[in-house]
């Protein structure tokens, strides 16, 4: 009998814990892309927006959007890693070490740090650590997230569960601030917001007030422009109830989009210490968004950090109380996603 050629992607049975996984294929970054990442999301950060301004604050050569760099490496581990997924559940250890500028190219390699069979015998949780390196072998961004994948064969044994343990949060002492970045002559006016470190509180919500209805159009080519083969995502076999699942991270991109209304000075993404894909989005939700200062900072003379919980919605209501969990502890109706993650900001 003869071989297939073509890759079915790996089911859950096929992963081992220590299994090292080097990811196709390289993908160079490129204007087009950040063109094609404002054309998606409703994003107007001042530093990815205006070379100028990233000079200024002595980024230069011009950084991308940090979520670019993101979404490029994460759809490097999906033919590998979840082509066969019920649904990307969750994200921690996240670390951005150097920006990304059109030019570099990046690839991925990933090592399962965890594996755990679902009660049903069915599906069971692919627990990854996902390096991204340019073209200068220097590490770009690092991450840890875990997937529900389908297995092929229901009566496949049960591997021993090993569950990674996986910090609650990346500490402050360990964000990079990227070379040459400062602050100090920050023009606040062209960032769009007079509000800087100290005006941040411990404590305080955010609502970010605008929404944005999500379209089959915009999420499926997001889907491609990050060449992310999931098939709940793009092809209405896939899932039994026929609808096309958004990508977790398009949702991820559009809520940092809409926390510009409130945190434009909070300009780049040093890491995301946890997230969950609380509910599933799909083509015709309206996307809304709030945040919540966790912690803060200081990581020199004009350089502060706001840790912040940035909470998607699907119902302005939600988002207007400002609601994470209901009196059971339970996510409140609506939401869609809570990431937790650091952001640099003028001091």
């Amino acid at each position: 009998m003869t071989a297939t050629k073509t890759n079915p992607g790996n089911f859950f049975e096929d992963f081992t814990v220590g299994q090292v996984i080097e990811h196709a294929t390289p993908r160079t970054i490129t204007e087009g892309d950040r063109a094609l990442y404002g054309a998606l999301y409703p994003t107007r950060f001042a530093i990815p927006s205006s070379q100028a301004f990233a000079a200024s604050v002595g980024l230069d050569p011009h950084p991308v959007e940090d979520l670019v760099a993101f979404h490029v490496a994460f759809g490097k581990t999906v033919p590998d890693v979840s082509l066969n997924a019920v649904a990307n559940l969750g994200y921690a250890e996240c670390r951005f070490h150097r920006p990304v500028t059109p030019g570099d190219t990046l690839r991925t390699s990933s090592e399962v740090i965890g594996l755990k069979q679902n009660s049903n015998g069915r599906t069971g949780v692919v627990y990854v650590r996902s390096t991204a390196t340019n073209q200068r072998g220097e590490v770009a961004l690092e991450w840890c997230r875990w997937v529900m994948v389908h297995k092929r064969d229901a009566s496949a044994p049960a591997p021993e569960t090993v569950l990674p343990e996986l910090a609650p949060a990346v500490a402050a002492a360990d964000l990079v601030v990227p070379e040459g970045l400062d602050f100090s002559s920050y023009d606040f006016a062209a960032a769009g917001e007079p509000h800087r470190f100290g005006d941040y509180e411990v404590g305080e919500t955010i609502d970010h007030v605008d929404g944005v209805t999500l379209t089959d159009a915009e999420h499926m080519m997001a889907t491609r422009l990050w060449q992310n083969t999931a098939k709940v995502h793009f092809n209405v076999e896939a899932r039994p109830d026929g609808n096309r699942l958004v990508y977790g991270g398009h949702v991820i991109s559009l809520a940092r989009a809409l926390s510009f209304n409130g945190l434009a000075n909070a300009q780049l993404v040093a890491a995301i210490n946890a997230g969950s894909h609380v509910a599933p989005a799909f083509a015709g939700d309206t996307v809304y968004a709030w945040s919540e200062v966790l912690d803060k900072a200081e990581l020199g003379e004009s350089v502060g950090a706001l840790r912040l919980r940035l909470v998607a919605t699907k119902s302005r209501e939600e988002a207007a109380s400002r609601t994470l969990r209901g009196e059971d502890g339970k996510y409140a109706p609506g939401v869609l996603l809570d990431l937790d993650l650091w952001a640099l900001i003028p001091r």
